[in-house]
């Protein structure tokens, strides 16, 4: 089988991508679908194998066709970007944001020269990226300005739960304000890629409404008689199967039993709760998490990148005790995206065209 090469970007060195990345690593399943390699530090991830207890060795490389993909070495790209001097475990640092952002960097280009089939990305911290200088709202906003994407959202996956959002990591007063209609049936259609790239043709599409009871006809705002019909009207002439506005509190339940494929969500916490909710699992007797599942996909890029769905976690950093199975799953969505061949990238017309 000719297993892609996937890019794993270590993320912010101060939590606990380094961790999760060489404990799912661990895993001989994920040999068998690819070769992944590291963009992160060497330094960094011999830390994370003495903490994970880890009998894995590094294989650094200068470049790609060193990388081994093989079960027992982990092959990792080392920028030699920050020292284990350099920061303290759990604790928001300019300098492991600065390098957090460079791993990404360079994932980016490598897969927009065609070097990596996918990309993965650790964790990051927003305060520490920012402070070093990075002012952007998150990994979404990264990948569209470097790749040179005009269209995009983001999609979290989980099983069969599936939300792609209107408006991401803004205010709520102005995620509010975003909802347009162009930007909703922009939505709407990339909700359709994404699942035909997952092998569900003709999707039942579900759009939530902005305000309660979905504006109860006017009576609790107008944005979904305004904004959110008409671009559901629009979709439906298109040939998309979509109904909504619906009720954002009756609609993921909809949702999980089987009703839709897809919710289009309005703003970031509408999307972000149920599917946290439904992934992940506190084990109050042995004190930890028993399940941080979920995968964060980025429509209408060029390229092919997914996520962890969950933060930096630094209050377990430095432990040994953070669950990997959210970046398990981004690196099985990842394989299986790039199997689905350019037809998945939305963007890559308009990114041959930019010139980029």
């Amino acid at each position: 089988m000719n297993r892609p090469i996937i890019g794993i970007t270590m993320g912010d060195p101060a939590g606990v991508g380094p961790e999760i990345i060489v404990k799912a690593l661990s895993r001989p399943e994920v040999y068998k679908l690819c070769r992944p390699v590291v963009v992160g530090s060497g330094a960094v991830l011999s830390a994370a194998l003495r903490i994970t207890s880890s009998p894995l060795e590094l294989n650094v490389v200068s470049e790609l066709e060193s990388v081994k993909g093989e079960h027992g070495w982990i092959d990792v790209l080392d920028l030699r970007n920050i020292e284990l001097g350099d920061f303290v475990f759990g604790r928001v640092n300019a300098e492991a944001g600065r390098a957090s952002v460079e791993y990404i960097f360079r994932a980016i280009d490598l897969a927009l020269a065609g070097e990596l089939d996918a990309v993965v990305t650790g964790p990051i911290n927003k305060e520490a990226m920012n402070a070093a200088g990075f002012h952007y709202a998150g990994h979404t906003e990264i990948f569209a300005q470097r790749t040179g994407a005009k269209e995009y959202a983001m999609l979290l996956v989980d099983g069969e739960m599936r939300v792609v959002h209107v408006s991401t990591h803004v205010s709520l007063r102005e995620a509010c304000e975003l909802v347009k209609k162009e930007r909703v049936l922009t939505v709407i259609r990339l909700a359709a890629e994404a699942m035909k790239a997952l092998d569900i043709s003709r999707p039942k599409i579900a759009v939530a409404g902005l305000n309660p009871h979905a504006g109860e006809n006017g009576l609790f705002g107008r944005e979904e008689i305004e904004e959110i019909i008409p671009a559901v009207e629009t979709a439906r002439s298109q040939g998309f199967r979509v109904e909504g506005p619906l009720p954002p509190d009756t609609v993921f339940p909809k949702l999980r039993g089987g009703q839709y494929d897809i919710v289009v969500a309005m703003y970031h916490d509408q999307g972000h709760i149920p599917m946290k909710l439904a992934g992940f699992r506190y084990d109050q007797t042995a004190k930890r998490w028993s399940s941080i599942s979920g995968v964060n996909v980025t429509l209408g890029l060029p390229i092919i990148r997914t996520s962890v769905d969950h933060g930096t976690a630094y209050n377990h950093a430095g432990k040994g005790t953070a669950n990997e199975d959210s970046m398990v799953d981004a690196i099985k969505m990842a394989v299986s995206l790039s199997r689905k061949g350019e037809g998945y990238a939305s963007g890559s017309e308009d990114h041959e065209r930019q010139g980029h």
